[in-house]
């Protein structure tokens, strides 16, 4: 039988992100068809249906793709705080060498596709889209790298990840900031305090996931009636899970070394298939030390991560891509255009400039096994920003469904660009080196 090869955690994250971004692709697909068939309307009709809570002194009734995009979307969001907060400690972003070249990524990857929308931008009444092009994302990316096949070098797929992750930082800052209504101060000084109960038990490395959930519902609901967008509670909670084990290596094994002695001494000789009171006893402490020993930050990131990958992005997807197109359709070419121009552009032109000034001014060295080539391919490749820009449009559209559907457009047509040509340069560059290595 084969053996399957060991992958580290950041190994089995992009193989999940990998998958996910194809999923993603087909949800995305069957929005647009489905939007587009005889059954349109009632495809539409769905997302606005209202469910949800309503009493004498308490009311929380929604459209369902609303609870998507405030409720699922804060498991995302949750998600990616985890994922943050894993690489700041102990991943790619826990120093500044490690770290330089994503930051100075990042950081081009956000002002220079902010600027050049502010630039081609032409009417007041879309100013507010500025924050739509400086996402990437990163299952669509890292679907696109798979494609290439093992060549590609696993320090690129890294360095995607960490800038794209910085990427999210940037995004998240920007929807706290600049995406949010009237702000009732009040809610959020009670959310905070909430937060701060949860961040001392994390301190003393306490966690028990009923009150983890208890509370990140009562701070979700706080953060949506104060006006700040619910999706940031999600991102603040993720930082007061614990990342330190409760026990270290050295305990938890001598402790099933302890226990597989007193097994092997207690085995079962007659043929039941049942333990004796002893087993039982031995396993649930076992039981209880293996939960002390794992870390809560792995253990809740390992469990989301695939429900989110493979259910939360590709409902969002099949909520929030689908464009009716008819002869009626009014469309701000201008809006579109800019947001695919910016997109596109932008990113290559701001990833890979600020990616050569950190390198060129030694504060900053290629990943291993790369060229600069291979650097503009992934610059280019950032343009595909799917999720988080249809996340941010229709935070700063949610009201004009001419923007909206003109800046879905944008979205998509500077996304499908960005990943043929990052695809294609990429190819060429391992391509090339395939030939001088022979």
């Amino acid at each position: 039988m084969k053996r399957k090869a060991f992958l580290s955690p950041m190994q089995k994250f992009i193989q999940a992100e990998s998958f996910s971004g194809i999923i993603l692709f087909i949800a995305m697909a069957l929005a647009l068809i489905l939007s587009n068939s005889p059954i349109r309307d009632y495809f539409s009709s769905i997302w606005d249906y209202e469910i949800g809570i309503k009493s004498d002194n308490f009311q929380l009734v929604k459209p369902l793709i609303l609870w998507i995009n405030d409720g699922l979307m804060a498991i995302f969001f949750f998600l990616i705080g985890l994922e943050i907060k894993r690489e700041i400690l102990i991943g790619e972003l826990n120093s500044l060498k490690k770290a330089s070249l994503p930051i100075f990524a990042a950081i081009g990857g956000m002002l220079i596709p902010l600027s050049l929308y502010l630039v081609l931008n032409d009417s007041s009444e879309t100013l507010n889209g500025w924050g739509i092009s400086m996402a990437t994302d990163i299952a669509f990316t890292l679907a696109i790298l798979k494609l290439l096949g093992k060549k590609v070098p696993f320090s690129l797929k890294i360095f995607l990840t960490a800038f794209a992750i910085i990427d999210d930082i940037g995004a998240v800052l920007v929807i706290a900031l600049f995406y949010t209504g009237d702000i009732s101060w009040f809610l959020l000084l009670y959310a905070g305090i909430l937060l701060l109960v949860l961040y001392a038990l994390s301190f003393f490395k306490i966690h028990n996931k009923i009150i983890l959930l208890v509370f990140g519902i009562v701070i979700w609901i706080l953060f949506l009636k104060s006006g700040v967008h619910p999706t940031i509670a999600g991102i603040l909670l993720a930082f007061a899970v614990p990342i330190r084990q409760r026990i270290n290596e050295f305990q938890y094994v001598e402790k099933l070394k302890k226990t597989i002695h007193k097994l092997t001494k207690s085995i079962n000789t007659n043929s039941l298939p049942l333990l004796t009171k002893k087993q039982i006893k031995e396993i649930d402490v076992l039981e209880d030390w293996t939960r002390k020993f794992q870390s809560p930050l792995q253990q809740l990131e390992y469990r989301l991560h695939h429900w989110v990958a493979f259910l939360i992005m590709p409902v969002f997807a099949l909520s929030n891509a689908g464009i009716y197109f008819s002869n009626a359709m009014i469309i701000d070419a201008s809006l579109a255009l800019n947001l695919a121009v910016s997109l596109f552009l932008g990113k290559a032109i701001g990833v890979s400039v600020f990616s050569y000034l950190s390198i060129k001014l030694k504060i900053a060295a290629l990943p291993k096994h790369t060229n600069f080539i291979d650097i503009i391919g992934v610059a280019v490749l950032s343009g595909v920003g799917f999720t988080m820009s249809l996340f941010i449009g229709g935070l700063a559209f949610n009201t004009n469904d001419v923007f909206m559907n003109s800046a879905k457009i944008g979205i998509i047509a500077g996304s499908i660009v960005s990943g043929i040509v990052g695809y294609i340069i990429l190819r060429q560059s391992i391509a090339r080196k395939a030939v001088s290595n022979k």
